[in-house]
C-alpha cells in the first residue's frame, strides 16, 4: 500500500456516456530514450476492445497484472466467442491478486488498478482494485498521491448522470488537488476516455497534449476564478 501511496494520482469517473481515466505523468530524466522498448512510462493501458485501465503503483507488478487481464479476455472470446464482462475480468484478476497474499514467501502485488469498460448488461462501468483482491464499483474514485484529499473532492463534486465532457472537468480538477500544483501541465498528464462511437462500438483513446491543452486551461482559468472569489481572511 506504500507503494501505490508514493505513486502518481490516477483518477476514474464514471459518466453517462463514457468512462475518463486522468494519471500523473511523472518526470523522468531527458536523457531516457521514451520510444525505446522498455522505457514507455504509459499508465493507462488497453486491456480488450472495451475495456481499459490506469494503474498506481509498482510499473513491474502492472505489467504482470495487465497481461494476466489480456490473456483472460483473449481465452474468453476463444472459448464463448464474445467479448467478456467487465466485472468478470476484474474478479478474475482479483482472486489471482488475493492468492499471493495466502502464503509465506509471497509478496502481494504493489499496485492498484481502476478499470473503465462497457458491456451489453450493465453499461459503462468503473471499478477499482486492491493487493488484497477486493474491488468494488465506483461512479468516481482516486488511487495514488492524495487519494484522500481526492475522495473527498470526488464526493463533493460528482454529479449523477453528469456528461463525458463534465467528468473530465472534474478528473482534471481532481489531478491539481491529488498533485499539489498550482496550475495544471498537459505534459505531466495521461487522459483516456472510454466511450461509444458509431455503430453501438466501444471507442479507447488516449487524448493528444494538442487535445489536453484547451482542456487543462479551462480547469486552470476555473481554478484562478474561484481562488479570486474566496474572500480574504479578516483580522
Amino acid at each position: 500500500m506504500e507503494s501505490i501511496g508514493n505513486s502518481g494520482a490516477a483518477v476514474g469517473v464514471l459518466a453517462a456516456d463514457g468512462v475518463v481515466l486522468a494519471t500523473e505523468r511523472r518526470a523522468v530524466s531527458k536523457l531516457l530514450d521514451s520510444g525505446a522498448v522498455g522505457c514507455r512510462r504509459e499508465r493507462t493501458y488497453l486491456l480488450d476492445d472495451h475495456v481499459a485501465c490506469a494503474v498506481a503503483g509498482l510499473t513491474a507488478d502492472a505489467n504482470i497484472l495487465v497481461n494476466q487481464c489480456r490473456m483472460q479476455a483473449q481465452r474468453h472470446r476463444l472459448q464463448l466467442s464474445e467479448a467478456i464482462p467487465v466485472e468478470q475480468m476484474v474478479r478474475g484478476l482479483c482472486d489471482l491478486c488475493q492468492g499471493y497474499t495466502q502464503y509465506g514467501g509471497q509478496r502481494p502485488f504493489g499496485v492498484s488498478i481502476l478499470f473503465a469498460g462497457w458491456d451489453e448488461e450493465f453499461g459503462f462501468q468503473l471499478y477499482q482494485s486492491d493487493p488484497s483482491g477486493n474491488y468494488g464499483g465506483w461512479k468516481a474514485t482516486a488511487v495514488g498521491q492524495n487519494a484522500q484529499q481526492s475522495q473527498s473532492l470526488l464526493r463533493q463534486e460528482y454529479k449523477e448522470g453528469c456528461t463525458k465532457d463534465e467528468a473530465m472537468a472534474l478528473a482534471l480538477k481532481t489531478m491539481a488537488k491529488a498533485m499539489d500544483s498550482t496550475a495544471l501541465s498537459a505534459e505531466k498528464l495521461e487522459v483516456a476516455t472510454v466511450t461509444q462511437g458509431e455503430g453501438g462500438r466501444v471507442v479507447y483513446s488516449v487524448l493528444s497534449q494538442k487535445d489536453l491543452d484547451p482542456l487543462v486551461k479551462a480547469a486552470n482559468k476555473e481554478a484562478e476564478e474561484k481562488k479570486d472569489e474566496t474572500p480574504a481572511a479578516t483580522d
